[in-house]
């Protein structure tokens, strides 16, 4: 199971600095129960394994004029590892796009982006994404508004596998 070779307190660690990244490391100690020294051992020692891949704040969007989010399902009409690779490559240069992600079904891959307006938006997707090289067909939803939006980890589902493991 992932993650099994964790202990506790690495787990504690993980959970504390997801809910809260801008912690100090003595901070995190009081909260997981060790001392500074050994915490941020651990940290580094989570980074490195690449448990922490980074470290962000959360901005909204809409805040700086980012009116539209937009999800794109994209067919391709090669599937070959070559030419969806050559995707991804693309969708990691294209500014609107914030999510790409590889489905299995009929859909090859979904894209979240924002654009400060439709107009943005519509440039985006005709110049760029349908004219993409091997795109068959790209189709469009429209985001009125978010009822979720949880990017962390649910520590507690990790914890309740754990201890039915155990």
């Amino acid at each position: 199971m992932a993650g099994a070779k964790l202990d506790d307190i690495d787990r504690k660690i993980l959970s504390e600095l997801q809910a809260d990244g801008r912690m100090t490391n003595v901070e995190l100690a009081r909260r997981v129960g060790i001392s500074a020294p050994p915490c941020l051992r651990r940290v580094r020692a989570l980074e490195e394994l690449g448990y922490i891949r980074g470290y962000h704040a959360d901005i909204d969007p809409r805040e700086l004029g980012f009116e539209v989010q937009v999800f794109a399902m994209v067919r391709l009409a090669s599937q070959s590892e070559r030419d969806l690779a050559a995707f991804e490559t693309l969708c990691s240069d294209w500014p609107l796009v914030r999510e790409c992600h590889m489905l299995n079904g009929e859909i090859d891959f979904i894209l979240k982006c924002v654009s400060p307006d439709l107009s943005t938006f519509q440039r985006f997707l005709t110049d760029n994404l349908t004219a993409a090289p091997n795109v068959a067909s790209v189709k469009t939803s429209l985001v009125i508004r978010c009822a979720k939006d949880e990017p962390a980890v649910p520590f507690e589902v990790v914890e309740e596998r754990i201890r039915d493991a155990g």
